[in-house]
């Protein structure tokens, strides 16, 4: 998988290049990063790639050439490794929300380009001719696209296999699929007694049965309580069993 990020601070993508777990597997040659900055796309002295907006107001508004230039020579990179033309990704608030499904489905593909816009906007001229999705982490406002394709990055690549340390620990994200989209159940460690709170009982019978439904049971008493629009979404999708709903009737959901 390559991500292609256009960005005017393409310093910021080392987080996720050198460190943790997207550094580990960036290194063992699961995915690569590439950026590519729209200054080095301009033909003034000054680097241009912004400028007043017509009509009038605040701010300064990305200007379309340098971007769609960037985004040029970033496909023709990833086609010189004979991979297809992905598509362009612009983070931004109109852009449907990020979730574990979208990522998973990066996972699954080749990558994408990540478009991080500045200022008080983009040309809407470049985001019609180039861009193919648009993306929102939530309804707040950033700075710039950054943090928002970090996010993006980050989610997407430890789904890859050989990414994690265990393969099986994705599969019990919150919102996966084989939690059928709900919130994951608590975790505990040792010591089995801190500040004179114990491990619950059932985690410490070694019955895989019992610990099964336990950790099905708190993802749903957790779902319920924190996000009951992930749980009405499993039940229009047909993900919940009899035995979930029998045990959610007990919770009054």
């Amino acid at each position: 998988m390559r991500f292609d990020v256009v960005t005017l601070f393409p310093d910021m993508f080392g987080t996720v290049r050198d460190l943790g777990v997207t550094g580990r597997a960036h290194a063992q040659g699961l995915w690569a990063l590439h950026a590519w900055n729209p200054r080095d796309y301009t033909h003034d002295v000054h680097r241009t790639v912004d400028d007043r907006p017509y009509g009038g107001g605040p701010g300064m508004v990305m200007m379309a050439a340098p971007l769609e230039a960037a985004v040029d020579a970033a496909q023709a990179g990833r086609a010189g490794q004979g991979l297809a033309p992905a598509p362009v990704v612009l983070m931004s608030p109109t852009g449907r929300r990020y979730d574990q499904q979208y990522a998973q489905s990066l996972a699954a593909g080749s990558g994408a380009v990540l478009i991080c816009g500045r200022y008080e906007g983009i040309d809407q001229r470049f985001i019609d001719r180039c861009v193919t999705d648009e993306i929102s982490l939530g309804d707040f406002v950033l700075s710039g696209g950054e943090i928002a394709a970090l996010a993006i990055i980050d989610a997407a690549v430890r789904l890859l296999p050989g990414a994690l340390n265990d393969g099986e620990s994705a599969l019990q994200d919150s919102f996966h699929d084989t939690l059928s989209g709900l919130l994951d159940s608590p975790h505990y460690t040792r010591p089995e007694v801190h500040a004179g709170q114990a491990v619950p009982a059932e985690l410490l019978s070694g019955h895989h049965a019992n610990i099964a439904r336990w950790r099905r049971q708190q993802s749903l008493r957790l779902t319920a309580e924190r996000r009951p629009d992930l749980l009405e979404r499993a039940r229009a999708n047909g993900w919940l069993t009899p035995a979930d709903e029998r045990y959610l009737a007990t919770l009054g959901a």
